[in-house]
C-alpha cells in the first residue's frame, strides 16, 4: 500500500515524442508509458500543426529522432525558442562529430546513437530534467576540442563567459519573482502552466547559478543584483 501511494505521488516528467516512423512511434510510446515517472503528453511526426501541439502540451522533455535535415533543425530551433525550458533529447543519431556539434549548438541535452536501448533513452530523459547532459564520450571530447580551438583563437572568450555565469534567463527571473512573492512550487506551476517537477528544477538551477543555499537566499542574491524590486 505504501509503495503504491509513493508511486502515485512521485513527480511525472511530461514527455512529447516526435518521430517520423509510425511503427517506431507506436513501439516507443507503448514502452515509455510503462514508466511510472514518465507521462507521455503527445506523440506525432513533424506536421504543419505539430509545433503548436508541442507548445500546448507544456512538455518537460521533447524526445525526437528528427534531426537529419535543415528543416528539422529549424523546426526544433523554433520550438526551443518559444519554450526554452523544454529539454531536447535526440535519439537514433549518427556517431558523427559535425552532427553532434550542430545538435549541441541547438541546445540538446541528450544525444543518443542508433543502437541506444529504450532504457538508455529513459536514462537520458531523466538526466535532462536534472540538468545533466548525455552523449557518447568520444563526441563529448569533440565538443571540448572545438571549444579549446575557439578559446585559443579568442583568448577573451573565457572571461566573457565567466562574467555572464550568473545571468538569469527571462523565465528564471519570472520564476524567482514568484518565489519572492511567497508562492509555493504548486502555485508557481499553476501560474506559469508548468509541472511542479519543472518548477523545482528551475529553482535548483537558479540556486546553483547564483551560488545560493536556499530558494530565499537566491531571491536575496537576485534582488541585491538589482533584478528584483526592493521590499
Amino acid at each position: 500500500m505504501g509503495q503504491t501511494c509513493q508511486r502515485r505521488m512521485s513527480p511525472e516528467i511530461k514527455l512529447y515524442l516526435l518521430a517520423e516512423n509510425r511503427l517506431l512511434r507506436d513501439t516507443l510510446t507503448r514502452l515509455l508509458r510503462k514508466r511510472s515517472e514518465i507521462l507521455v503528453v503527445g506523440v506525432n511526426r513533424i506536421t504543419t500543426t505539430s509545433k503548436e501541439e508541442i507548445a500546448s502540451a507544456h512538455c518537460d522533455v521533447l524526445l525526437t529522432d528528427c534531426f537529419d535535415s535543415t528543416t528539422h533543425s529549424a523546426f526544433l530551433s523554433d520550438v526551443l525558442r518559444e519554450k526554452p525550458e523544454t529539454k531536447l533529447v535526440l535519439f537514433g543519431m549518427n556517431d558523427d562529430p559535425a552532427t553532434f556539434l550542430r545538435a549541441a549548438f541547438l541546445g540538446t541535452c541528450g544525444y543518443m546513437l542508433k543502437d541506444a536501448s529504450v532504457a538508455e533513452m529513459v536514462a537520458a530523459v531523466l538526466a535532462a530534467v536534472r540538468d545533466e547532459a548525455t552523449c557518447p564520450p568520444n563526441l563529448c571530447l569533440s565538443l571540448i576540442q572545438y571549444l579549446q580551438r575557439r578559446g585559443a583563437a579568442s583568448p577573451d572568450l573565457a572571461n566573457e563567459q565567466a562574467s555572464d555565469k550568473k545571468a538569469l534567463t527571462p523565465r528564471q527571473l519570472q520564476l524567482i519573482q514568484l518565489v519572492a512573492n511567497g508562492l509555493t512550487n504548486k502555485e508557481i506551476a499553476s501560474n506559469l502552466n508548468l509541472s511542479e517537477f519543472t518548477v523545482k528544477n528551475h529553482i535548483r538551477r537558479v540556486m546553483r547559478r547564483v551560488d545560493a543555499g536556499t530558494r530565499y537566499a537566491a531571491v536575496d542574491v537576485v534582488r541585491a543584483a538589482g533584478h528584483l524590486p526592493l521590499r
